[in-house]
């Protein structure tokens, strides 16, 4: 997969695709509808199968201040897009110069002359354009005068629920990793670097790989039963294992974090990329009256854990 961030510079073989255009924060089952079309129309004229999407994320961009909301970030999201077989991703910059074009200026400036797309693929809820002035049907009428074709996918439901990355957020606020699951086609996973920590688990018996969750939504804090790829250094693989997800009250404040015991697993990993896939949800997390009382805890988690990941 090759990935262009600049549309005014963009090497021929990159141009001329069909392309799904959206945020794509999960990449759930709804983008992966959208995308399937484009492909299909990729298939059919002999197209690069493209995504357009943008980095930050539009609603990071107007509200920097606000609390985190992203599902996956861009690192993420390209992995998963490259597991669908997306041949270019076009993540574009967004920033003043592209908040402020109009939608003809967007359609103009961005999808023909910059990118040169032949077909287009979006939801039916899309908007673009300062101020999200324009919808499907101006698209529709901007594709037709401008030279690209244009479908607009109906949005996709689950028992009767909106598949939507607010729809994923809620399941995971309410500790449902599996309803999560459902909807985005593939379990939830958070991806990031292992950075060391104060090294307490280690003296507790459960020395674990800490990685943050900035910018990230957080899901419910707790235990999780979790399946950990380790995606890069000498211990590439898949593993089982429980995961802690908070603020780890038994030890004061902390910022948010993630902390992965890899079962049956000796090495060094500080430094190295991990993907954290969250399975079950196991418990809140609280404050014991000692450590024995915590290490007695995690020898049932683990034990938990186990008989679930071996029941998959």
């Amino acid at each position: 997969m090759r990935i262009v961030r600049d549309y005014q510079f963009v090497a021929p073989e990159d141009r001329g695709a069909s392309a799904a255009i959206g945020n794509f924060d999960g990449v759930h089952l709804g983008h992966q509808y959208v995308i399937d079309i484009a492909r299909k129309e990729a298939t059919a004229t002999g197209a690069p199968l493209g995504v357009m999407t943008f980095e930050p994320h539009p609603r990071e961009y107007f509200a920097p201040k606000a609390p985190p909301f992203r599902l996956m970030g861009s690192e993420a999201r390209a992995h998963r897009l490259e597991k669908l077989d997306v041949e270019r991703l076009y993540e574009l910059s967004f920033n003043d110069t592209l908040s402020a074009l109009t939608p003809r200026e967007f359609a103009q400036n961005v999808i023909v002359d910059g990118l040169g797309l032949a077909h287009i693929v979006v939801g039916a809820d899309f908007c673009f354009g300062k101020g999200r002035a324009g919808n499907a049907d101006d698209l529709i009428a901007l594709g037709q005068e401008l030279g690209f074709g244009v479908t607009i996918a109906p949005l996709m439901h689950d028992a009767g629920e909106e598949v939507s990355s607010t729809a994923i957020r809620k399941a995971l606020t309410d500790g449902r990793p599996q309803d999560a699951a459902r909807m985005l086609g593939h379990l939830h996973r958070i991806e990031g670097e292992v950075i060391r920590g104060d090294q307490r688990g280690r003296d507790l018996g459960f020395p674990t790989a800490n990685m943050s969750i900035a910018g990230l939504h957080p899901p419910r804090f707790g235990v999780y039963v979790v399946e950990i790829d380790i995606l890069t250094g000498p211990y590439q693989g898949t593993y089982g294992g429980a995961a802690s997800m908070g603020t780890r009250p038994m030890f004061g404040e902390n910022l948010p974090n993630i902390e992965s015991f890899i079962f049956d697993f000796k090495g060094d990993i500080y430094g190295e990329h991990l993907s954290v896939a969250l399975i079950e949800y196991l418990r809140p997390e609280c404050k014991f009256e000692n450590l024995q009382a915590l290490i007695t805890q995690m020898n049932a988690d683990c034990a938990t854990a186990r008989e679930i990941l071996a029941a998959r």
